[in-house]
């Protein structure tokens, strides 16, 4: 239970930063900007273990998951056909 409620902190946290980082009008809730932090953390973490062979400790798993999430809303961005402006 305590894995699946931090892993909803941490996934709006690291979404919170990508949208700081990526600023734009989206029109997301706090339950968006958590489900795009979670999957950002996924997509950098996977990104970072077996592309660019990065060790597993916290500092990186941080960095990965913002830069994950960031890359995530960009791609959301593109698709749905939003300006970034």
């Amino acid at each position: 239970m305590w894995e699946i409620i931090t892993t909803a902190v941490v996934g709006l946290i690291v979404g919170l930063i990508a949208r700081f980082v990526l600023p734009g009008k989206d029109p997301m809730g706090l339950l968006m900007t958590m489900v795009l932090g979670i999957a950002g953390s996924f997509v950098g973490k996977y990104l970072g273990m077996n592309i660019l062979h990065l060790s597993r400790n916290a500092s990186t798993g941080w960095i990965m998951s913002i830069l994950g999430a960031v890359l995530v809303l960009f791609l959301y961005r593109l698709v749905s056909g939003r300006k970034s402006s």
